[in-house]
């Protein structure tokens, strides 16, 4: 399960997708609706908000909005009801090493998408983040 931090404009269509996917089965987990995945460590900042489901749901409307701006046609229906939410935190150090692993899967996937996103430095975070300084958040497993 890969939870993007970065903004899901970057993201190429296999892992929009893919991203989409994710986070509806995030959500189930949150529910308390599967078995599966309910240790997973990247729903760690998910579970610590304040609101753990209206922090999904808000997550999965953005990536809903960006792939509604590309021309997919994901189901809103299945994003609960969207509240406005303090964002989540996300280190620096997060990002940017979110930033070089979809730069090695672009380089793979699709090159011309990488070239594109080449020279961008700090990318942005995704809208129900908020950056903070810091290193590579304790969760991740690299």
């Amino acid at each position: 399960m890969r939870l993007w931090s970065i903004h899901p404009r970057y993201l190429d269509a296999q892992g929009l997708v893919a991203l989409w996917r994710e986070a509806l089965l995030a959500q189930a987990v949150l529910r308390g609706r599967t078995k599966g995945y309910r240790r997973h460590p990247q729903l760690a900042r998910f579970r610590a908000h304040a609101a753990p489901r209206s922090a999904i749901n808000a997550y999965l409307a953005e990536v809903h909005a960006d792939a509604t701006r590309r021309g997919f046609a994901f189901d809103r229906s299945k994003i609960g009801p969207r509240r406005r939410i303090d964002p989540l935190s996300v280190t620096a150090g997060q990002l940017s090493y979110e930033w070089q692993h979809l730069m090695r899967k672009l380089a793979r996937r699709n090159p011309a998408l990488r070239r594109r996103w080449s020279a961008i430095a700090a990318p942005d975070c995704h809208p129900s983040f908020r950056r903070v300084r810091g290193p590579v958040e304790t969760w991740e497993k690299h």
